[in-house]
């Protein structure tokens, strides 16, 4: 064999080799970027399992004191909690079909679910809150006073941003609209702790009854904003578009 067929032979080689090096390295990086995204999916579902616990327990204690008490801005912001608590528990059950596998028709599927799920919760809020809103100001009594009621607002100041911050991490690691979306409403909610704080704080140390039925007011625009933009995400979603892009 020649010297110049032996050359030929050898750059062949070298070439398949250096192509073998690539598509190897090729894999690895998609390898781990699958495992990056499979622990960042596993962690936000982490966060969202943190956020529904907490939010529940914001809900039992707020709305029963605030029940007790007459306080129409606690129930009002339990009755908020419950909303959030839904949002986390759809966005366990979006997240984990992902994680589990699931083809882009399906979390497609469990999103615009999900997204009309907690349009109808913001929508109920709105209509309770409304409703314990004009009975206070109907009976104009002032509200009784439980530090139970206080020790959860001030306890939700503090886990409030934790939980955000969790939120925001992971949904801009995932690149995920929703879990960013929900850190959003989390930190709305520390606004609306804040209000309801506020509220309370005013009716038993100014002796303005209406403080508390006005505190709880300040919270529909927000609430039936999310409605409204809820309801209009879920609509925009079509998990038949999925299919006819694989098919096409």
């Amino acid at each position: 064999m020649s010297a110049s067929k032996w050359r030929d032979t050898d750059d062949k080689v070298t070439n398949s080799r250096r192509e073998l090096i690539e598509d190897i390295r090729g894999y690895r990086i998609m390898s781990k970027q699958k495992n990056d995204r499979q622990t960042n999916l596993t962690r936000g579902i982490r966060v969202e399992i943190a956020s529904l616990v907490y939010n529940l327990i914001e809900v039992v204690v707020s709305v029963t004191v605030g029940l007790l008490t007459g306080s129409a801005a606690l129930v009002s912001w339990g009755l908020d909690s419950t909303v959030e608590a839904t949002s986390a528990g759809t966005l366990i059950w979006r997240l984990k079909a992902e994680k589990d596998g699931g083809d882009k028709r399906t979390v497609l599927h469990r999103k615009k679910v999900a997204l009309y799920v907690v349009a109808c919760a913001f929508w109920i809020v709105v209509a309770a809150i409304l409703y314990e809103a004009v009975s206070a100001f109907i009976s104009q009594e002032a509200p009784g006073f439980n530090w139970w009621g206080i020790a959860i607002l001030f306890v939700s100041l503090v886990v409030n941003p934790l939980l955000a911050w969790g939120k925001y991490r992971y949904g801009k690691r995932l690149d995920s609209p929703a879990l960013k979306y929900d850190a959003k409403d989390t930190m709305i909610c520390e606004y609306q702790t804040v209000v309801v704080l506020a509220g309370i704080g005013l009716t038993q140390w100014m002796g303005w009854w209406w403080a508390d039925p006005v505190a709880a007011l300040l919270i529909v625009p927000y609430v039936a904003w999310e409605a409204f933009e809820a309801t209009k995400d879920a609509r925009s979603v079509d998990p038949d578009e999925a299919e006819a892009t694989a098919d096409a």
